[in-house]
């Protein structure tokens, strides 16, 4: 009777475990080969422990199949993933800028390079009416470069009204669309320029309260409103460097099927945040007729809190149809931001200058991308032509663009093109051909457009 538990336990264990929930995909650490290993060796194991103790073999069987009982029901729910993003770039001129991927060595306009290359592991642990009680990410970035973390957070859900959860550690902004859409799953290469710029590595350490309504009698079980307070420096900081904290709200719709051919869905997002002056220097755009920075070099700046404030809107419409989907993106942002007279990225350390905390610099910028996306023929195929533009400084444009100003005043619209490839669930090609275009500047290196087209080919695998 023990030994046909002891099989049928074997059994049970081998089966591979799939859990979905709020979109959220559980599957079991261990496949059935790997469990039958695992157990093995764990038997094997059992085998030389009885050997060193008395007592009958029976006896021991049974003490080492409960521990392996108890460690297979302690790992069902973890789950590990991954993907690698092997590349191949080549681009018009030797050393050019790029947010493809990084700017080109100097001398060099081709290059092979893993882009990405990601683990993750997710654990989550349900109730007895099979609710989440909580799970938590653990996400590795690994390429020739080094290794860092992505993903370091937890999350614990209210039970009794199934209405909120709380989250902490790293993990991304609640802000737009973009921002939170998996580098696995875009359509395009990278993120645009405006994402990469305000919000370079999208995460941030910080808590998150998500009020989602996990009930299936109304309307409200479509909406998802965020709102965490977050360092406001990023993976960009090794550590926070003043007391000022982000605070960051998005209020979105999930995707609601409005018809057999249409399904939508969008949110509006706000960030409400800045950081602490370490200068009295500060650097703001005139209003006079003549466009120019002027400076603000007042005592009482030191401490102040200068602004970075940002507001977007974001909209998806997707409609199926006999051979894929045919889908319309956009999403919009504009706002405040506190940078450096080089750089309009936000800072990740007190911006210095020849061993002095540099002047900051307050622009007001917008953006915008669009993408449409058409299958061909099967969803095996895909064509996808995608538009942005960033703006980091409205207040000034072209000509007006001279002395006392950077490239970090230059605006840029980017045209991309590409078809992907998906041979199964696990390998996806993508030919991507990319288009950026500078406004004419009376700036020296900006003086026509740079010759920065670039053309990438990536092959993704992922588990």
């Amino acid at each position: 009777m023990k030994k046909k538990l002891f099989f049928a336990n074997m059994a049970l264990t081998s089966r591979i475990i799939f859990t979905n929930y709020t979109n959220m995909k559980f599957f079991s650490l261990l496949h059935s080969k790997r469990v039958l290993i695992f157990a093995m060796l764990l038997f094997g194991l059992s085998a030389k422990t009885y050997a060193q103790q008395k007592g009958s073999l029976m006896d021991v069987d049974t003490t080492m199949l409960k521990r392996l009982l108890l460690t297979m029901k302690k790992y069902e729910y973890v789950g590990i993933s991954g993907y690698i993003q092997p590349q191949y770039q080549f681009i018009q001129s030797e050393g050019a800028k790029s947010f493809n991927g990084g700017d080109f060595a100097a001398g060099v306009n081709n290059r092979f390079m893993l882009r990405r290359g990601r683990l993750r592991f997710d654990f989550a642990r349900f109730d007895k009416n099979n609710l989440p009680q909580l799970n938590f990410v653990f996400q590795f970035d690994g390429t020739e470069r080094g290794v860092v973390i992505r993903d370091f957070w937890g999350r614990f859900y209210e039970n009794k009204f199934n209405l909120f959860s709380v989250t902490t550690g790293m993990f991304a902004r609640p802000f737009g669309f973009e921002v939170n859409y998996g580098s696995a799953d875009r359509e395009s290469l990278e993120r645009g320029r405006m994402s990469q710029t305000l919000m370079k590595v999208e995460r941030d350490l910080g808590l998150m309260l998500s009020i989602e309504p996990r009930t299936k009698q109304s309307f409200v079980r479509y909406l998802k409103w965020d709102f965490g307070l977050f360092n406001g420096q990023g993976l960009t900081a090794t550590s926070d460097f003043d007391n000022h904290k982000d605070a960051i709200t998005r209020l979105s719709l999930k995707p609601l099927k409005l018809s057999q051919k249409l399904i939508v869905s969008g949110s509006v997002s706000g960030l409400f945040g800045g950081m602490e002056q370490f200068t009295k220097y500060i650097y703001k755009m005139s209003d006079a007729e003549t466009k120019a920075f002027f400076v603000d070099s007042s005592s009482s700046n030191i401490g102040k809190i200068a602004p970075r404030k940002y507001y977007g809107a974001d909209i998806q419409v997707k409609i199926p149809n006999r051979v894929g989907n045919t889908e319309f993106r956009a999403e919009y942002i504009r706002g405040t931001q506190t940078a450096t007279q080089s750089s309009s990225e936000t800072p990740g350390v007190i911006p210095t200058l020849n061993g002095k905390n540099a002047p900051l610099y307050i622009r007001n910028f917008d953006g915008a991308y669009f993408y449409f996306l058409q299958h061909l023929g099967s969803k095996k195929h895909q064509f996808v032509a995608k538009y942005d533009w960033y703006d980091p400084n409205k207040k000034v444009k072209g000509n007006e663009i001279g002395k006392g100003f950077t490239a970090a005043d230059v605006r840029f619209n980017t045209f991309g093109l590409g078809y992907v490839v998906y041979p199964n669930d696990n390998l996806k090609i993508t030919f991507w051909y990319e288009i950026p275009k500078n406004e004419k500047t009376n700036l020296n290196d900006y003086t026509s457009d740079l010759k920065d087209n670039n053309f990438t080919c990536r092959v993704q695998y992922r588990f």
